[in-house]
């Protein structure tokens, strides 16, 4: 069994990487857990694009008993509470800002409850192995003549967290895969942070073909592609959906505000919570929107934790 000091270092470098500066889970900040599990010292935080240091396993994340028997072993951390009504969900990241015992304030709805989002106009497609082969044939915009593959998205198809983006890239193209270029490898270790393998969601864009030079996806394709979106959201049924970035957002909340105007709030598609962040291409780019993308996953993170143990 791994050394549960070795296994709190490891979490805490990689809270460290995405910009967290507080451990308040165990009334610590990050640098002083480090200290006292005999971290190096902080180095400026930047966005690794090599894809051996973006390689995070799963097992380097220790379970919070673990974590709380280290600190408390080392005499800088309270004894573990008991949980008891009102209290945060284990496994929820405790900075997460509550108000009047709302986690965010609501959003854009979009749409009802109903079981069906299509009601009687959609598709005849009962399984997401069915849809990949509709997406593998489909000539409803031109990008599927320029297109080396589809990329229908992937995952657990019973996952209760479903990301979506917006357009296959150059490496997805290849692949035929989502995420798996430099983006990707970010948007793994964004998993790795909220306790999620890469296994336990389903990964989806809204177009299903590369648009020409990674252009912005224009409205006809939106509109050709967003039926097997929803279908896929549809057969999936997940609890919460994050939204990575503009055009994500934009389609799945039939909005034009920018996301700056739809982060922090819970909004509903179809009854599902859905949070909006910024693309881990977005975080390449611009490194300081780590932080308020943290706080987005961990949001979600702890909407679903809620959803699960029925609080």
């Amino acid at each position: 069994m791994s050394d549960p000091r070795e296994q709190l270092r490891r979490y805490l470098e990689q809270r460290r990487e995405l910009g967290e500066r507080e451990f308040v889970l165990d009334q610590l900040s990050v640098e002083e857990a480090l200290r006292i599990v005999g971290a190096k010292p902080e180095a400026p935080p930047q966005v690794s694009t090599d894809s051996g240091a973006s390689d995070v396993r799963r097992e380097e994340s220790a379970a919070p008993d673990d974590w709380r028997a280290a600190l408390r072993a080392a005499g800088a951390a309270p004894a573990a509470k008991k949980s008891g009504r009102g209290s945060a969900p284990t496994g929820i990241p405790a900075s997460t800002p509550e108000v009047g015992g709302q986690l965010a304030p609501p959003g854009i709805v979009v749409g009802t409850t109903s079981r069906d989002l299509f009601g009687s106009g959609g598709p005849s497609i009962d399984s997401l192995d069915s849809l990949a082969k509709a997406i593998a044939t489909c000539t409803r915009c031109p990008l599927y003549s320029t297109a080396k593959n589809p990329v229908p998205g992937e995952g657990n198809p019973d996952a209760d967290f479903m990301l979506v983006g917006e357009a296959p890239g150059a490496t997805e193209d290849e692949t035929g895969r989502p995420f798996v270029g430099q983006a990707g490898q970010l948007l793994e270790k964004i998993l790795v942070a909220i306790d999620f393998a890469r296994a336990d969601v389903f990964i989806v864009n809204v177009l299903k073909h590369r648009p020409p030079g990674n252009r912005n996806p224009r409205p006809e394709e939106v509109s050709a592609c967003s039926p097997y979106l929803v279908r896929q959201i549809e057969l999936i049924r997940p609890k919460v959906i994050v939204a990575l970035g503009t055009f994500a957002a934009q389609t799945l909340l039939e909005t034009k505000l920018s996301i700056g105007k739809l982060r922090g709030q819970i909004h509903r598609y179809y009854g599902v919570p859905l949070i909006v962040t910024y693309h881990p291409a977005a975080l390449l780019r611009n490194p300081a929107w780590k932080r308020p993308t943290w706080e987005d996953v961990q949001l979600a993170r702890r909407i679903l934790d809620r959803a699960v143990s029925g609080a």
